[in-house]
């Protein structure tokens, strides 16, 4: 059970987002017109949709993920609420923890949006489970989230923790798989996409949308995401107290 001081900093967060009407419009709006774009973009008659929705459906969870922590949890520390949380008796999993569940609750509302919105309204067809497709999804946002919360430590304001975005970001969606099978690539390149969290993302949704396999059968590409999540997680209580102070 979650502690009770991670629950208290979870629910502050959430009434304050909510509270703020105009981001958790956008939050909720622009997924929809994202993938409304690519859906647009692709011709329909060759099914390419189909095959490539997969690869967007985890990059766009790692994205907005990563987007939306990372700036939210910045502004945590320059409005000096996560070093009055250092100072008090809370522990440093409590604030990882409640940072954590605070952020995963619109981060899923985009991801749930993303979901449904690309298999019901865009009409894009898969053969796995959709209870499977949701869970995997929802590892590859927790990897995301503590990918945002580590990342936005080493920035000192807003235009920086952007800047991380084609540094973090774009580098998985050239190496993972997107845009041409990684093994296509260079042997240089392939070391480095074994150790993007992306890349187990994308072959995981990949296996179970269009081969129908089940998560049990992509428990390799789910014990990647696990423990890169658990790691991220470790990793950023550490380096909180630093990132209180800087």
């Amino acid at each position: 059970m979650m502690p009770s001081h991670a629950l208290t900093i979870a629910g502050r967060i959430f009434n304050q987002v909510v509270r703020d009407r105009r981001t958790f419009a956008l939050i909720m709006i622009v997924p929809i017109v994202v993938m409304t774009l690519i859906w647009l973009s692709f011709p329909k008659e060759m099914g390419m949709l189909d095959y490539i929705a997969p690869a967007l459906l985890a990059t766009l969870a790692i994205f907005f993920g990563f987007l939306l922590t990372g700036i939210s949890f910045l502004r945590e520390r320059s409005q000096g609420t996560l070093e009055r949380l250092m100072a008090s008796p809370v522990s440093r999993s409590d604030i990882v923890l409640g940072y954590l569940f605070g952020f995963f609750i619109f981060a899923l509302a985009q991801t749930v949006i993303i979901l449904f919105y690309t298999i019901y309204v865009l009409d894009v067809h898969y053969t796995g489970d959709l209870w499977q497709i949701f869970v995997f999804q929802i590892l590859v946002l927790i990897c995301a989230i503590n990918l945002g919360i580590f990342i936005s430590t080493f920035a000192r304001n807003e235009f920086q923790m952007v800047q991380f975005i084609p540094l973090i970001i774009l580098p998985q969606v050239f190496l993972c798989g997107v845009l041409w099978p990684v093994e296509q690539m260079s042997t240089a390149l392939q070391w480095v996409a074994k150790f993007l969290p992306l890349t187990y993302a994308v072959d995981g949704l990949r296996e179970i949308m269009l081969q129908g396999k089940s998560l049990i059968e992509v428990g390799f590409d789910l014990g990647i995401l696990v423990a890169f999540a658990v790691g991220i997680s470790l990793i950023t209580a550490f380096t909180l107290k630093r990132s209180a102070g800087s």
